[in-house]
Formats: structure tokens, sequence, C-alpha cells
């Protein structure tokens, strides 16, 4: 090989890799786009994000539509068209708000989308769950630009408020007649974090129960020793519901099972007491207290039993208790609200498969320890796992310091165009939710 034919090929190496660079470059920028949005809770600029979504999705030419369910909460769904319309379409759901965040307790604000020195891209949601969001569409223009062209159509949802439950986001796009003329198939939704190098996946969740429990009891004297006051009667429900919470964490330790596969309660409030200007008045037991569990309870649990234990030890009429399950509690539990994740469901084989010609591997497949939008799905019968591609990395949803690597990120994205062309090549009508 001659010398000038050397350097010719070492100068096109280098621009080749320059171009690839400029190109990731370009992949990041618009992250930090969508993430420098603020769609926090309780005051999220969903317009903005739509309009951000919708010109990222204009160069792609996916079909477009913005739908209010409830006014001021507009959900996009995109299009990319199959050539086989007959086949039943795959979505992938992604929600534009995010949880809120005390930005001293940063060391970057959570809305600067600002890479350090090992390339961690620091904002709330990069984790969850803009990423994924992004990544879907970051992985069409990989597909697109090489030529492939889908066999069934690919719908990509972006929803509101899932972080305050989703009821007025995928609750009710999942209840309309519109969500079911799109005959879906199967749906991808978000998942968690992975500090190994598998990829985590979820086939179902736990459902959130959020109690508040009340107690009553004649006031008297700070001084004064005497029975059924509200305090004691609620410190005894609140120690009965430690011990039935020490059980549940005792079988996490022994290990062999995941975390969603136990009942979590966790105690957010406690409420008790007469204010006054320094504080509280300590002379005077209170006629009232009270105090707020957050609960989550896996699909496979007798809900029923766990109703009959809050009315008979957590809360009983007998010690003048009360009590109320919010607005968040569902009685999500049953094999109905599992997808299954092992041959039966090849929906479940391509993703496992995809995942490995990308070059990674998933782990055994998990119960969700929180909640997603993913339930919805289930609960009107169409199979629905949780995946996030992210792995090597600690799981910092709603904590302080939320970060993705651009590495990782970037990774994600070629995962993603694994899985949509598995998905999308799928020739069988036997992935109909029908016959799952």
């Amino acid at each position: 090989m001659s010398l000038r034919l050397l350097l010719l090929l070492l100068v096109v190496l280098q621009l080749c890799l320059l171009s690839a660079v400029a190109g990731d470059d370009a992949i990041i920028t618009r992250f930090q786009e969508y993430l420098r949005i603020n769609t926090v809770q309780p005051h999220p600029d969903y317009y903005k994000a739509v309009d951000f979504i919708n010109s990222q999705a204009k160069p792609l030419s996916l079909e477009s539509q913005t739908i209010e369910l409830v006014k001021g909460k507009p959900l996009l769904l995109l299009k990319w068209v199959g050539s086989d319309p007959t086949l039943p379409a795959f979505l992938l759901n992604s929600h534009t708000d995010v949880v809120p965040f005390e930005d001293s307790k940063w060391t970057h604000h959570p809305l600067q989308a600002h890479i350090d020195h090992h390339g961690h891209i620091y904002a709330r949601g990069s984790q969850d769950m803009k990423c994924v969001g992004m990544q879907y569409l970051e992985a069409i223009r990989k597909l697109q630009a090489s030529g492939f062209q889908p066999l069934r159509s690919v719908y990509l949802s972006f929803v509101p408020d899932e972080e305050i439950g989703g009821h007025d986001g995928a609750e009710k796009f999942v209840e309309s007649q519109f969500f079911k003329s799109l005959n879906i198939a199967i749906v991808l939704d978000e998942g968690l974090p992975s500090p190994t190098e598998s990829y985590r996946v979820f086939y179902g969740e736990r459902s959130p129960w959020w109690l508040v429990i009340k107690a009553k009891g004649p006031p008297g004297h700070g001084a004064k020793l005497y029975d059924n006051s509200a305090m004691e009667n609620l410190l005894k429900s609140i120690e009965s519901i430690r011990r039935f919470r020490a059980s549940q964490f005792d079988l996490l330790k022994a290990g062999g099972i995941g975390e969603g596969d136990v009942v979590s309660v966790n105690m957010a409030f406690l409420k008790a007491g007469t204010p006054s200007p320094t504080g509280f008045v300590m002379n005077l037991q209170p006629s009232e207290a009270e105090a707020g569990f957050d609960i989550r309870v896996p699909p496979n649990v007798d809900a029923e039993a766990l109703e009959r234990r809050l009315v008979e030890e957590w809360a009983p009429a007998a010690r003048n208790m009360s009590f109320e399950l919010g607005q968040f509690k569902q009685k999500l539990t049953g094999k109905q609200f599992l997808t299954a994740a092992d041959d039966s469901n090849p929906w479940w084989g391509l993703l496992e498969n995809a995942v490995k010609e990308a070059g990674g591997r998933t782990s055994k497949p998990e119960i969700f320890p929180a909640s997603t939008d993913a339930r919805y799905f289930r609960k009107a019968g169409v199979p629905a796992f949780g995946f996030s591609p992210i792995s090597n990395t600690p799981s910092l949803l709603h904590d302080h310091n939320e970060y993705l690597g651009k590495a990782e990120y970037l990774k994600g994205i070629d995962v993603y165009v694994s899985i949509i062309k598995a998905y999308g090549s799928y020739e069988s009508k036997s992935g109909s939710r029908d016959e799952l």
C-alpha cells in the first residue's frame, strides 16, 4: 500500500470519527433541551414539552395528534405507520412530567442539564423518564436513516401526570374509545436503572395504597395517666404496623425475592398536638391524632386479607380508630395484572433477544416496586413491560443529583433500535392481545 493511499485512508477514518462525534453531540444536545423544559409538578409546562417533541417528530415524518382528555393536560400521540395495517401495533409510552426537587441539595441545578467531567448529565428527569422518551425518537431516527420500514405501526405516547397518579393522563387515555381503536398488542413503559451490567425488566407492579389512620380519645392534662387517649390508641396501631413491616423486610433481607415481591409500608406523616405560638401546647393531651402510610401491594398478595388486617388490627373501631384509603388505592392484584415473561409470550422473547443483539442482557423479570402507567394498560388487558435501558448506574429516581451518563444514554438508543426493529418486523398476528 502506497504512503499516499495510507494517508488518504487515515483522513477518511478521521472524518468518519469526527462525523460520529458530531452526531453524538447533537443527540445529547437534543436530550438536554428536553430536560431543560420545566415540567415539574405541580405546575408542569406541558404545552412547551409537547411543542418540543413535535419539533423532533416532524423531521421524521411521524403522524402527530395532541389529545386533551382533561383541559390543560395535553397527551401527544405519534405514529410511525407500518407497511401492513392488518397487524396489531405496539406502543412506546413515556410521561412528560417530573417530580419536584430541592435545588439547594443538588450539585448542579436540576433544570440546567449540566454535564460534568465524568460525562454525567444532571437533571430532573434524566432517569425518570425523559431519557426514555427521547431514546424512542432517536432510535427511530437511526432506523429511518438505515432505510428500515416497520411492518406493524409504532405508536409513541407522551402522557401527563404520571407522577401524581396518572388519573388525568394514561388512565383516561386507556379507558377512551380512541385508545381501543389503536389495536395495541404490546406496550413498553418505564423501568428502573440497574447497578449491574444487566438491564432490569418488569412484568407487573405493586398497587399503591395511601392509608390515613385516625384516632380519637378524651383530652386531658399532660401530667395525667389514663386509658384510650388518642395518642395511645394511635401508637398501638403504629406498633402493629411496624411489626408487619419488619416481617416483610425480613423476607426481603433473607434473599431469593425482589423488593416488588413483598408488601412495603412506610410512614409518610404523623399529625397530632395543639399548636401554640412557640410550637405545641405541652401540657395538653390531644383528642385527635393521625398518621399516613404509603403501602405498596404486590399483585400476588391477598388484598382482602390485608384489608381485614387493616380493619381488625391497624384501625379497630373498638379503639376509636378510623381509616381512609385515598383515591390512589387500587386493587390491581391477581394474575390478570401480570404480563407473561416466558415462552408463552412472543413479545417477551423478542425483547430478550433484541437486547442480546444490541450487546446487552436482561436480568430475571421483576415486579416493579412502585407504580407506573403500565398498570393501566395491564388493567385493560394489554400486555406491558417496564424497561429503561440503563445499566451500571445507581437508581436516583426522585432523589437529589439524579443523573445519566452520556455513554449510557447513547447505548440505550441502540438498544431501542434493536427492540423497535424486532417488534416492527414481527409478522405473526398471534401477537394480538386477544391471544396472549
